[in-house]
Formats: structure tokens, C-alpha cells, sequence
């Protein structure tokens, strides 16, 4: 292995450790000795590759963002109706909350980045203007409402996500979390979607699976 890639691979270890440790902790809680401990590695590299633990953090939200926007991609390259493609975004960002460790730390950090003086607006940024876009297109195939302001309801499903994430995550640890992704959704697509649109729904919250 040469030295560029085990330098690479001892980020990337440095990453999930630290995520798994502010998971766990809290930001305020988390100490580098925690961190070094759950990546396996010495102070030492910990240093080599962060010299802060606010460095740290937003390593983490950084490669969470990356992941989810990763996702969101794939998504968007099936080529599905816009409405599926936003109901599937939530989904995949729901499993993703369910089993990625670097996503899960990431999301608490983000709520956390005053005590390490950091406004985190950018993933909450391109979230909106993907949502927007997808909801203009949506309107464009007859699929929401065309009255409806695109802008405003893509921040309103941003922030419903939000809100059901975060409630999952108090009151069950997010073992609800798809249950109620589903529920907001219902909720959503009973507002937004014209009623001669509505028979079609099923097919369109139920996109075919690739092979």
C-alpha cells in the first residue's frame, strides 16, 4: 500500500471513529482520546490529520453531506416522475439515518455546531434547491398542484423531514423513523397532489425496483 493510500485510509478510519464517538457522546462529551480510541488509531495520526476536534467535526458533516448528496444523485439519475424521486430521497435519507454512523453523527452535529461555532447551512441549502427544482418539474408533469409555491414547499418538506427525524429520534431512537417518512408523506401528497392525479399515487410512491 503506498503511503498517499494509507494516509487515505487512516482519514477515512479517523472519520467513522470520530462519527461513531459523537454519535454516542455528544459533541461536548466527545474528547480526541474517545475518537482515537474508536478509529484504532494513535494521537499521534489523529493529529497527522485534524488538529482540532471542531476540525473534526465538520469532517464528519462534510462526509455526511457527501454520502447523502451521493444518494440523492443515484436517485436522480433513475429518470423517475419528480414526486417519486422526492418521496425516494426521503426514504434512502431515513434508511441511511437507520444505518450509516458517519450519517447519524453528521445530523446531531449539524444540530450541535453552535458549541464549536459553526453555522451549518449548506447541506440544509442544496437539500431546498434540489426540492425546489424537483418540485417545479413535479408541477411541469401534472403531479403537484401548480399553484403551489415551489419554494415554499420545498422548505416545508425539509423541514417536515427534519422535525419527523428528529421526533423519531427522541421518542424511539428512530426505530419509527420509515413509518412516519411514510405518514408525513401521506400527509403531504393528500395537500399537494390535484385530485385527478390521486388514483395514480400508488404507482408513483411505488417506483419499480432496479434490476
Amino acid at each position: 500500500m503506498t503511503l498517499q493510500k494509507r494516509a487515505e485510509v487512516t482519514r477515512a478510519a479517523i472519520i467513522d471513529g470520530a462519527a461513531k464517538a459523537f454519535e454516542a457522546l455528544g459533541y461536548g462529551n466527545t474528547s480526541l482520546t474517545d475518537v482515537a480510541g474508536h478509529a484504532e488509531v494513535t494521537k499521534g495520526a489523529l493529529y497527522f490529520h485534524f488538529k482540532s476536534k471542531e476540525d473534526l467535526a465538520m469532517a464528519v458533516i462534510d462526509e455526511q453531506h457527501a454520502r447523502v448528496r451521493m444518494a440523492t444523485q443515484e436517485i436522480l439519475d433513475r429518470d423517475l416522475p419528480a414526486l417519486t424521486a422526492m418521496v425516494l430521497m426521503c426514504r434512502e435519507f431515513g434508511h441511511q439515518l437507520c444505518t450509516d454512523p458517519v450519517v447519524q453523527a453528521g445530523i446531531r452535529l449539524t444540530l450541535e455546531a453552535s458549541a464549536f461555532g459553526h453555522a451549518v447551512r449548506g447541506p440544509y441549502e442544496d437539500w431546498i434547491t434540489v426540492m425546489e427544482e424537483l418540485v417545479r418539474t413535479a408541477q411541469i408533469q401534472g403531479d403537484v398542484r401548480p399553484e403551489l409555491r415551489a419554494s415554499a414547499l420545498a422548505r416545508f418538506i425539509v423541514a417536515s423531514f427534519t422535525g419527523v427525524q428528529m421526533v423519531s429520534d427522541v421518542l424511539t431512537e428512530r426505530e419509527d423513523v420509515m413509518e412516519r417518512i411514510e405518514d408525513m408523506w401521506a400527509v403531504l401528497t393528500a395537500g399537494v397532489v390535484p385530485s385527478e392525479r390521486m388514483a395514480n399515487l400508488g404507482t408513483l410512491l411505488s417506483p419499480p425496483v432496479l434490476s
